[in-house]
């Protein structure tokens, strides 16, 4: 506003004491203020201009490490336009491979906050104070968290992450802060996580922009509770003597599936309810006999749907009863063989949670015999007692953590 307020005193239509020449003249030096005051908003515009393309210049040079042209590049900005570094928002690439010379302007709040991470590292960037992730917000005696460096700092993410994969607990943690969230957004941890489930089929990271935009949207089974299902059914019964009457029961059981991250499943078919079985399946050493141990994989069909194929059996026994040591038995001795369980369900999304239905497509039991090697195979009728497993989360299966991610 002073810089078109002195160029319009220079104009012709003023003299040097500051009155008007002749009435005559006001409308010619009215339009003549208003040309020069438009040239004046289009100076200050291409100022303004130049100044951005400066900062993102010098923001570009400070992360390749040229810290010395940057500030010659931040002081002619700041020359130009002393408030430059609020006015634009330079976005960053999502590995942090560096800066994109695109920026997005203060004034559209809707854009600004649309990607949070971008803004918070220009904030962090920027403070005027040494660059900490966190401030303690009341004075304490202790050493605060903020004074740790950045790497320590995703290590213990790691570690909150831990092998079951609780992203859940990482995505709280990022609401402490600034600071926390740009920690939880480390693209190294939600590749690391990629890879515990993926394996080798995650090399590229295509069609996906991130690494944690993978995980939340290609499909995966769940760890971080346990797939049930509820069958129920009447049978009809024996008559009785009299044959007065007739008893029918009515049947029900349960099916539990459990994955964890390793590419190992656990299954269990009892009639005994959730409340009473869901801790016993929080680690892969559990004491149930019935329960079925084995390995699942994850498949892509060209019809664009997951699939899951498990391949489960009993445990072994560790010390089996040798009744050929008794002298005095004379039984037959009974034909060794291994029962193998093989399933396949279809994963589904239902409601607002993903990932959280399996449909049965194939079961069938597979017995081989030691002494021939010969496997028989029963493939099962998949009918409506097949019902859907739908998943529960268990906050006990992620109370502590074991190992690091």
């Amino acid at each position: 506003m002073f810089r078109a307020q002195w160029m319009s005193e220079l104009t012709p239509g003023v003299s040097s004491s500051g009155l008007e020449n002749r009435p005559r003249k006001t409308s010619t030096r009215g339009l003549g203020g208003k040309v020069t005051d438009t040239k004046a908003k289009q100076e200050l515009a291409k100022e303004e201009k130049q100044a951005r393309e400066l900062f993102l210049k010098a923001a570009e040079q400070e992360q390749n490490g040229a810290l010395y042209e940057a500030i010659k590049f931040y002081r002619r900005a700041m020359q130009l336009v002393p408030d430059i570094e609020f006015k634009i928002n330079y976005t960053w690439s999502p590995d942090g491979d560096g800066v994109s010379k695109s920026y997005i302007e203060d004034t559209d709040e809707g854009s600004k906050m649309a990607d949070l991470l971008s803004y918070f590292q220009h904030k962090l960037t920027f403070q005027d104070s040494s660059l900490k992730l966190c401030q303690p917000e009341l004075d304490i005696s202790q050493t605060h968290i903020s004074v740790l460096p950045m790497e320590v700092l995703v290590y213990i993410f790691r570690w909150v992450v831990s092998s079951d994969l609780d992203l859940r607990s990482l995505e709280q943690l990022s609401m402490v802060c600034r600071g926390f969230y740009i920690c939880a957004r480390d693209p190294e941890i939600w590749r690391l996580a990629c890879l515990t489930i993926w394996g080798r089929n995650c090399n590229k990271l295509l069609p996906y922009n991130t690494w944690r935009q993978m995980f939340l949207e290609r499909p995966r089974v769940r760890f971080d509770g346990v797939y049930i299902s509820k069958t129920t059914y009447i049978r009809q019964g024996e008559q009785s003597l009299d044959g007065f009457y007739r008893a029918w029961h009515h049947v029900e059981y349960y099916r539990y599936m459990r994955f964890f991250p390793e590419g190992q499943v656990m299954m269990l078919t009892t009639p005994e309810d959730p409340q009473s079985i869901v801790s016993r399946l929080r680690t892969k050493n559990t004491r149930t006999d019935a329960i079925l141990l084995g390995h699942y994989r994850l498949s892509q069909e060209t019809d664009n749907q997951t699939k899951v194929f498990a391949v489960v059996a009993k445990k072994k026994e560790e010390n089996p009863i040798d009744y050929h040591r008794y002298r005095y038995f004379r039984r037959a001795p009974v034909q060794e063989t291994d029962h193998s369980f093989h399933v396949g369900f279809q994963l589904c999304s239902s409601g607002r949670q993903k990932f959280n239905k399996l449909v049965w497509i194939h079961h069938s039991c597979h017995i081989t015999y030691k002494s021939t090697g010969e496997t028989a195979v029963t493939t099962f009728e998949i009918d409506k007692m097949y019902t859907p497993l739908f998943f529960a989360r268990v906050k006990s299966f992620t109370a502590f953590s074991e190992k690091p991610l």
